[in-house]
């Protein structure tokens, strides 16, 4: 195993920030009110401009149930313009609209020199908040990305809230209340690896930790005063977010995402049919300028043999560690969205019950996994 930073969180890595938005109302339905809603809007952020300076990125895909704006363009370029955002299903649109708005405030370069497509990604969140309102507003994204911000700059480094809050409010994984989970590791090279995830999968017969079956072996569950929960598709997504401070290409980055899978597997995750599991993995360490790759005079010294200079990009074997990164950081934000999140009673009184962490210890001991 290798050690995870001061934090624990993807914050460890310089300069990245992570804002939340939660909406949470529970009014009547139109024309009286907007109906319950538990949802919101996550925000990472990088830091720095992202147009003026992209970063690499790179994206994999398990099961492709799902919608990730952007991700074609960052594929293709091997670049990140903006800042990833995490919201609901239906509320994709909104958030786009949003974030090319406050995008578009900050420099006046964009829309004028050139456009962008700002990276959206989304996972269901219609069991527990009323789908068919249109619950996020532009204010709620403004909220998340300004808080983002903040924390990427902030000099007092703390890990971000996690569990039922901001895009992971109305979330369900494993069987259990799920939602904002994040981790990160320390690589021997030096660099820091991050990993954030918005978890919505699964189902609780396949719930893992630590290698232990624990969805099998814990006491059966039922809603509060309402007996067995209503059933669920075994389908849902997660949407996972990996950030790096080394020197990685967009080929090393899409590497990088693509090890998201293995972590989530550990935890359970079968990649059902009707689930999208959509992978992202960003570099700090080798910006760019405006849709030029970055890196170059680097990379092709290295590929002609001569002696890698300093920031040059990390390939190959060396590669290795940060592959191993992303897995334990991926399983273990997987399991600390579990852990974080309380029970919600959302819409039409459905309930997602949190874990209970109390029997999984139990579970956790008598496998000799904790003292």
């Amino acid at each position: 195993m290798l050690p995870s930073g001061p934090t624990a969180s993807i914050a460890d890595v310089p300069g990245v920030g992570v804002g939340h938005a939660t909406v949470w109302r529970d009014e009547p339905p139109p024309p009286d009110g907007r109906g319950v809603a538990r949802t919101g809007v996550t925000v990472i952020d990088p830091g720095g401009n992202l147009f003026r300076s992209p970063v690499p990125a790179g994206g994999a895909v398990l099961n492709g149930a799902g919608e990730c704006t952007g991700f074609l363009a960052a594929a293709e370029w091997g670049l990140a313009e903006t800042p990833v955002f995490l919201t609901s299903t239906m509320q994709v649109g909104r958030v786009y609209d949003a974030a090319c708005e406050l995008l578009v405030a900050r420099d006046a370069g964009i829309g004028s020199e050139d456009v962008i497509i700002p990276i959206v990604a989304e996972c269901d969140d219609s069991f527990l908040s009323d789908a068919r309102r249109m619950q996020v507003t532009a204010a709620d994204v403004a909220a998340a990305l300004q808080a983002a911000r903040a924390a990427g700059a902030s000099a007092h480094r703390r890990g971000p809230t996690e569990g039922a809050v901001g895009a992971g409010t109305g979330m369900s994984c494993l069987g259990f209340k799920g939602g904002i989970g994040t981790a990160s590791r320390l690589v021997p090279a030096g660099h820091t690896v991050g990993v954030l995830v918005l978890t919505n999968f699964g189902v609780r017969e396949r719930l893992t930790v630590d290698g232990v079956p624990a969805g099998r072996l814990l006491p059966p569950a039922a809603a509060p005063g309402s007996g067995p929960p209503p059933a669920r598709r075994p389908a849902g997504s997660c949407i996972t977010v990996v950030v790096t401070d080394a020197p990685l290409d967009a080929a090393a980055c899409a590497r990088l995402a693509r090890r998201a899978g293995l972590g989530l597997a550990r935890t359970g995750s079968t990649a059902h049919h009707g689930s999208g599991e959509i992978f992202l993995a960003l570099a700090t360490g080798l910006r760019g300028s405006h849709r030029a790759a970055p890196g170059g005079a680097a990379a092709s010294s290295a590929a002609a043999g001569q002696a890698a200079p300093p920031g040059a990009p990390v390939t190959g074997t060396a590669l290795d560690p940060f592959f191993d990164a992303v897995v334990e950081a991926t399983e273990e934000a997987v399991l600390n969205s579990l852990l974080a999140a309380t029970t919600v009673t959302g819409r039409d009184g459905n309930t997602s019950a949190a874990l209970p962490i109390a029997d999984v210890r139990r579970l956790l001991a008598a496998a000799g996994r904790i003292g």
